[in-house]
């Protein structure tokens, strides 16, 4: 009788933790988006019988500093506000990402003056990438904007594999927010590189990939110039379900 109580309380248990965790999980969000592209940043705590979201706010915190970008739902006077859109869900889109847009953004839900629900937030990095040819040589950049340090470096992958191995005639250098690769311009066409070479970058437990882009322009053309065409690939993974499905 004892040992069937306890399998009952350890599962009880169980279930408690992910229903806990998955509710956390989807309030907490790390995305990473590349310079020029469009965001939308959820806000999963958002109460659903709002009139045009009138009872939600988006707060943007940058390096210490805090501005509300939305109040009521309705976009404040600032900076961002020609390039901001909330969605009916209270989504906060962001056009023509750039760099200063890299922060931490908290959406807050209120009703009758007060908040009522625990915070959503989005910690957003911008990722930029160019590609440079001098003489021979032409020389790929993946850089990450955080508002905070890089904990994760950006790495380059060639063919998925990394570039640094059996690859001789490729060079690499990293820092703690950017990573480059440059080789022979004769290596690679820009067609062949822009899908053999991949960056990934990792924000919290959240893991990107964005790749080169073929403008399908003249190669000859393309090659000579510095270039941020990119495709994101996405795959938006939260921290805390990250967290909980490793414990569990």
């Amino acid at each position: 009788m004892a040992e069937l109580k306890r399998i009952k309380m350890s599962s009880l248990l169980i279930l408690l933790l992910q229903f806990t965790g998955a509710a956390i999980g989807q309030r907490s969000l790390y995305l990473s988006v590349r310079a020029g592209d469009e965001a939308t940043l959820p806000c999963n705590n958002v109460f659903h019988d709002q009139d045009e979201c009138d009872g939600t706010t988006w707060l943007f915190t940058d390096s210490g500093s805090t501005v509300m970008l939305v109040k009521g739902g309705q976009i404040g006077d600032h900076a961002k506000s020609d390039r901001l859109r909330v969605t009916e869900k209270c989504s906060l889109v962001i056009k023509k990402v750039t760099e200063e847009d890299a922060g931490h953004y908290t959406c807050r839900q209120f009703r009758f003056g007060e908040q009522r629900a625990p915070d959503s937030w989005v910690d957003l990095s911008v990722v930029t990438m160019t590609e440079h040819q001098d003489n021979d040589e032409v020389t790929l950049r993946c850089s990450v904007g955080p508002y905070r340090r890089c904990r994760h470096p950006p790495k380059w992958l060639l063919q998925g594999q990394d570039v640094d191995k059996d690859h001789n005639d490729i060079k690499t250098s990293q820092s703690s927010c950017s990573a480059s690769v440059t080789f022979p311009t004769s290596h690679y066409s820009y067609t062949s590189r822009s899908k053999r070479f991949t960056c990934v970058v990792t924000a919290g437990s959240n893991v990107q990939t964005f790749s080169l882009q073929s403008s399908g322009e003249d190669t000859a053309a393309a090659e000579s110039d510095t270039r941020s065409a990119f495709t994101t690939t996405a795959s938006v993974i939260t921290e805390d379900s990250a967290k909980l499905q490793g414990a569990l």
